[in-house]
């Protein structure tokens, strides 16, 4: 029943967003709804980088000039490196494997280790005995099935899942969900009335996903600004939503 309800409640125009929470409805029933966004937004990230990793990658390859394995060949276009272990590759192949759980631990151990910024963020909660592996192959297969590949063309790809997911979890955690999500359409209202412009600084005291933040560089690409001449401050004191 739970099941059928989020896809009614869900807009049947949100596109790729919809997508990543019918994957969620794999585990419908398995794991508390507050536990849904601690799982998912790793595998979304997991998957996106991963995605834009082999990308690149690819590229460099025929280049042929040997960098294919230099993590700065992809750091200078804002990619993270991904380790062979990590690799979404490794990971579909795995999927239906007891220990697809603990694979999945070690890759984002092993994304951390090659990327310093990302250092205690990454979650490492899939070998968790609660949670069914059975259940947690079937995910993975729906992403493994799930086209990332336009990350160029879809710069915002990450960031528009992502906020669609933020949303959904909220609603099922009820009035929780305020500590970690604002709606949209009430940072988007606060941003109209603030219009930040090039050049400007942009803080956030209470800044959780971030939201203040990308609503503020849409404001300043529809009002043709350069969206890489602003600056972005913010705090936050819960732990799990700052990771």
């Amino acid at each position: 029943m739970a099941k059928s309800k989020s896809s009614k409640s869900s807009s049947a125009t949100i596109g790729f967003e919809q997508q990543i929470w019918d994957a969620a409805c794999e585990l419908w029933g398995h794991i508390p709804a507050a536990d849904y966004r601690k799982i998912f937004t790793g595998l979304i990230f997991l998957k996106y980088i991963s995605t834009a990793f082999e990308k690149k990658y690819a590229e460099l390859v025929a280049e042929g000039d040997g960098f294919e394995d230099d993590p700065d060949a992809y750091e200078a276009d804002n990619i993270f490196f991904v380790p062979p272990e990590a690799r979404w590759s490794e990971i579909a192949k795995a999927a239906h494997t007891p220990e697809i759980g603990t694979i999945l631990d070690k890759a984002m151990i092993a994304i951390e280790a090659d990327n310093k910024s990302l250092k205690g963020v990454l979650p490492k909660n899939y070998a968790n005995p609660e949670l069914d592996k059975r259940v947690l192959g079937n995910v993975v297969d729906v992403f493994t099935n799930m086209d990332m590949s336009d990350t160029e063309a879809s710069k915002d790809l990450l960031g528009r899942t992502y906020e669609y997911c933020i949303a959904q979890f909220a609603s099922y955690e009820g009035v929780k969900g305020g500590e970690f999500y604002t709606p949209a359409s009430v940072v988007k209202t606060i941003v109209n009335i603030l219009k930040p412009s090039e050049g400007k600084r942009v803080y956030d005291p209470c800044c959780g996903s971030g939201g203040m933040f990308v609503q503020s560089v849409k404001f300043i690409q529809e009002h043709a600004g350069n969206r890489s001449n602003i600056s972005v401050f913010g705090q936050e004191a819960n732990a799990d939503t700052w990771k």
